[in-house]
């Protein structure tokens, strides 16, 4: 009995000696485990430094004529020539339409004949007002007041001569408007009317021809209001038109409205298009590629340090090995770059791959 009590004794002994050791090795593991996560994670970072970055900004296009009028009668006439047709290539001052209106012949004869008239009536006040100024210096002959009364006859009857001429040039000015003529060189692009039709100022049926000049074009885009910062009209874009794909066209900025569309909140952008070989159309679609310069203020980073969350968007900052979040604006982004603009300072140090499980005040050990 003594020595099976023994026995019991140590194998109890042996039993708390192997709990014991398995107790410590978890203890030890555990305090191992809450000192890993105490430690501060250790992420890789950047130096934010100051550039410039450039980008392109696809945007469609309209192509129209440099110049366009529609041209109509002014006054009311029929169509007596018609001497152009659609496709036409005409010259400025070249004769495009005769009318014809045989109530202003009438009128131009009648208004020849008031100034014949009118000029015989001062003739003959003017010799009345040159004789009696001749009998005058006679004294005692003629007295002031009837010399004064015939030279204002005279003179209102060379105003009413100076009316009825001013009254033909009318007439004849509204003879001119009879032949309709091209203001600038261009083509034909429309023809409303034929021979006999009855045309007047009112303008009903539209245009009696449609002129546009063709041998060079405007280039009409719409730039965002976010990328308007910038352009300048010594940029050059390059586009397409879907009838020729595999031919690139370039063109220069002529012109910036300056202000923005108030509908589209959009700025218009100009170019000028030499076509003298005519390939490129009036109201063809282009597909433009603009390109946007960069600014020299603006911190460029990559896309991967820049967090954006449902409510800001933001870098992290590493000071003091603790992470700050700081808040910025997105500008122009080119590949694996974007622009930031923000509370920043060049050599700044930022979280390469910033998101928000990295939280504003954290301890991290920063490694570049």
């Amino acid at each position: 009995m003594k020595n099976k009590h023994i026995t019991t004794v140590l194998a109890l002994a042996a039993a708390l000696t192997i709990l014991s050791s398995c107790g410590s090795g978890k203890k030890e593991k555990a305090e191992a485990a809450d000192s890993a996560s105490a430690a501060p994670a250790v992420i890789e970072t950047i130096t934010a430094e100051k550039g410039k970055l450039s980008t392109s900004l696809q945007v469609p296009g309209e192509l129209t004529a440099y110049q366009q009028v529609e041209l109509y009668a002014k006054v009311n006439s029929y169509v007596k020539k018609m001497l152009v047709d659609v496709g036409s290539q005409v010259q400025a001052g070249q004769l495009l339409v005769s009318l014809e209106a045989p109530e202003i012949n009438s009128q131009l004869s009648a208004a020849k004949s008031r100034i014949a008239q009118q000029q015989a009536i001062y003739l003959a006040s003017k010799a009345n007002y040159e004789r009696l100024l001749n009998t005058s210096k006679t004294p005692g002959t003629v007295s002031q007041n009837d010399l004064d009364q015939a030279e204002a006859r005279k003179n209102a009857d060379y105003a009413n001569v100076e009316a009825a001429k001013s009254a033909s040039e009318e007439v004849t000015a509204n003879r001119n408007y009879l032949e309709i003529r091209a203001p600038f060189d261009g083509v034909i692009s429309a023809r409303n009317v034929n021979l006999g039709a009855y045309v007047g100022p009112s303008g009903k049926g539209g245009p009696l021809l449609v002129l546009q000049q063709q041998n060079k074009l405007r280039l009409v885009i719409s730039i965002p209001e976010s990328s308007t910062g910038g352009l300048s009209t010594k940029d050059e874009v390059s586009f397409t038109v879907r009838s020729l794909p595999n031919q690139t066209f370039k063109a220069k900025v002529a012109r910036l409205a300056g202000a923005l569309d108030e509908k589209l909140r959009s700025e218009r952008l100009e170019m000028d298009v030499q076509n003298n070989n005519k390939k490129l159309l009036p109201g063809m679609y282009a597909e433009v590629n603009l390109p946007l310069p960069g600014r020299d203020s603006a911190f460029v980073i990559p896309k991967t340090a820049l967090a954006i969350s449902t409510e800001k968007v933001f870098v992290i900052r590493v000071v003091n090995h603790k992470a700050e979040w700081v808040n910025v604006q997105k500008g122009l982004q080119a590949g694996d770059k974007v622009e930031v603009y923000g509370d920043l300072k060049p050599g700044d140090i930022l979280v390469k791959n910033a998101n928000d499980e990295i939280r504003d005040g954290q301890d991290v050990n920063d490694k570049k």
